[in-house]
């Protein structure tokens, strides 16, 4: 999409990528809320937990075959390049490379924090119960996902340098007032408004995830350049924040947690400082 994608509206076709991303989140807690319905609490816990799982075996065997019918679109030019898809070739553009592992750091676990691991929070700490936390998530992810082609559409008129700034100094300022704020939270109302707001938030970030990688290597390493840095620090930071959140949790130092997401977020404008001004050294 990125490469495709019309001068002016990259950063408005770009975001589709977290639509899709969000919209399995949501269909994934809409398979969630539809058993807490049909189930029981003790049968959820006994059998029922495992059908999710088995939807995602089904459809992981669909995702594999559709992307096995997906022709290459790279630009053919840079498939006879002797560097292309190399690590050498990805030395060359190391500094872009660390930059991307510490936004994309940062930004997945912000993404990941006020999403994923949302629900749990609302019912751990705020004492929601499931079906209203599970209901709460329902409608802020829907509108989550809508946003996203909106913040795309603003990236290409304000460059992704400004909105990554946004979410970098938003992020820094609010995330521990909005947690801290989740946590004695009694109105669903509330809750969804302040969910609302770190969504809104992390929107600046997942809206352009794609196109800004992307914009930053050349053609012939941007699938290694992107793909590897995305992997490492996806799976390093939001993949484990979930974990860290609820070891902290444990330990009696939950507010840790709002710290340590606010360091990240203040790594990511710290390396936004360092990206280009609009227009200048994009790479498509």
């Amino acid at each position: 999409m990125s490469e495709v994608a019309l001068d002016g509206l990259k950063g408005f076709f770009a975001s589709f990528q977290y639509v899709t991303l969000i919209g399995g989140q949501l269909l994934a807690l809409l398979v969630v809320v539809l058993l807490q319905q049909v189930l029981e609490d003790a049968e959820l816990r006994a059998w029922g937990w495992r059908i999710p799982f088995a939807l995602g075996a089904v459809l992981a065997v669909v995702a594999l075959w559709l992307r096995r019918q997906l022709d290459e679109t790279s630009k053919h030019e840079t498939r006879a390049l002797k560097e292309a898809g190399s690590l050498k070739g990805l030395w060359r553009n190391r500094k872009a490379f660390l930059m991307v592992l510490g936004f994309t750091a940062a930004g997945s676990l912000c993404f990941y924090t006020f999403t994923t691991y949302m629900q749990k929070y609302l019912v751990n700490t705020a004492g929601m119960h499931a079906n209203v936390a599970s209901g709460i998530m329902t409608v802020a992810l829907c509108v989550f996902m809508l946003v996203q082609p909106l913040f795309g559409a603003l990236s290409d008129k304000i460059g992704r340098r400004t909105s990554m700034l946004c979410f970098g100094a938003l992020a820094t300022l609010f995330t521990v007032p909005i947690l801290s704020a989740l946590q004695n939270v009694t109105s669903p109302y509330v809750a969804f408004a302040l969910v609302m707001c770190a969504l809104l938030i992390v929107s600046f970030y997942t809206s352009i995830s794609g196109i800004l990688k992307a914009e930053m290597f050349p053609a012939q390493v941007r699938a290694l350049g992107v793909g590897l840095s995305y992997a490492v620090a996806n799976a390093l930071f939001g993949g484990s924040a979930e974990y860290v959140a609820l070891s902290l949790k444990s330990f009696g130092m939950e507010n840790s947690f709002f710290w340590y997401v606010t360091a990240m977020a203040v790594l990511a404008f710290l390396v936004s400082l360092m990206l280009h001004r609009k227009g200048k050294g994009l790479r498509l």
